[in-house]
């Protein structure tokens, strides 16, 4: 059931990843915005900054602090889309990407849940900043970061 562990192309990332569970055991992992910090690697040394509760509807803002290559960095999304136990969409408000739009999409499949994401994003600075951004930074990172989530999920929902 698993597709790619990560596939990029265009400016956008996609993945999938089958959990042995149903979505109303996974979804209200990803309702609450603090789990982020438990499937981000640690050398973002990322921290969600809203307070809680955070009440997750269409419009939700939510402020994040992370260091990307060193650099420190804030990032705000916004809930665009919230449809629970189906899907949700958050959407860069600010922070260091041009434009940053993740679909997280939950199915039922094979006995347990099957979760993809679709990221597309595009890197400040123009088209010639964004094609250098993408190809000599942004994808490594993506890649790198979107692998240690599968794995953080895995090992948060006990599967091998």
């Amino acid at each position: 059931m698993d597709g790619p562990v990560v596939e990029v192309r265009d400016h956008r990332v996609e993945t999938r990843l089958w959990l042995p569970r149903t979505r109303a055991e996974v979804f209200p992992f990803f309702a609450d915005a603090y789990n982020l910090e438990e499937i981000t690697p640690p050398w973002l040394r990322f921290s969600v900054l809203t307070p809680p509760p955070i009440e997750m509807r269409a419009g939700t803002l939510i402020d994040y602090r992370l260091r990307l290559h060193g650099v420190p960095l804030r990032w705000r999304t916004e809930i665009a889309v919230w449809e629970p136990p189906a899907r949700f969409v958050d959407r860069q408000v600010s922070g260091p990407y041009e434009t940053w739009e993740h679909e997280h999409r939950f199915r039922d499949a094979g006995g347990g849940v099957v979760m993809s994401d679709r990221v597309e994003y595009r890197i400040r600075g123009g088209r010639l900043a964004d094609w250098i951004g993408d190809h000599a930074v942004a994808r490594r990172d993506l890649r790198r970061i979107f692998e240690y989530r599968r794995d953080a999920l895995r090992a948060r929902f006990g599967v091998r």
